[in-house]
């Protein structure tokens, strides 16, 4: 396990959906982290193939392992939240970190009876791939 990701991540339910956090703390700068959260071909590198991907609020995007969406939130070098049809939300808050670095706040709102992928496994990658 990943020095970089809290221990364990917190669940919450709200009404018919439950809010999946995780904590990840990252030594690059936000604008090194950005581009692996926002863009076909960081995502590609640690989450999963991209099949549609416009950067902007109400973009299209196509997550092969999770489905299409649309991008819900964009703040540029801040936040990337995708909604995935039948599959919720999944939202990437970075924030400077004292002392240097990123802190990642991810959170994926999940519809009751659905699985969330693992994603412990996909930030153990993200790590390695920022760091190679």
């Amino acid at each position: 396990m990943s020095d970089f990701i809290e221990e364990g991540a917190t669940t919450e339910t709200r009404g018919d959906a439950r809010a999946l956090r995780f904590l990840v703390r990252l030594p690059q700068a936000v604008e090194n982290v950005w581009p692996a959260l926002a863009t076909a071909e960081g995502l590609k590198g640690w989450l999963d193939a991209v099949e549609v991907f416009e950067p902007r609020l109400g973009g299209a995007v196509t997550l092969a392992g999770l489905g299409p969406g649309q991008v819900t939130a964009w703040d540029v070098e801040r936040v990337a939240e995708y909604s995935v049809e039948g599959r919720g939300r999944v939202r990437f808050h970075l924030e400077p970190a004292p002392g240097g670095g990123t802190t990642l706040r991810f959170t994926h709102e999940i519809p009751e009876g659905v699985e969330p992928p693992d994603w412990r496994g996909r930030f153990e990658r993200l790590v390695h791939t920022l760091s190679g």
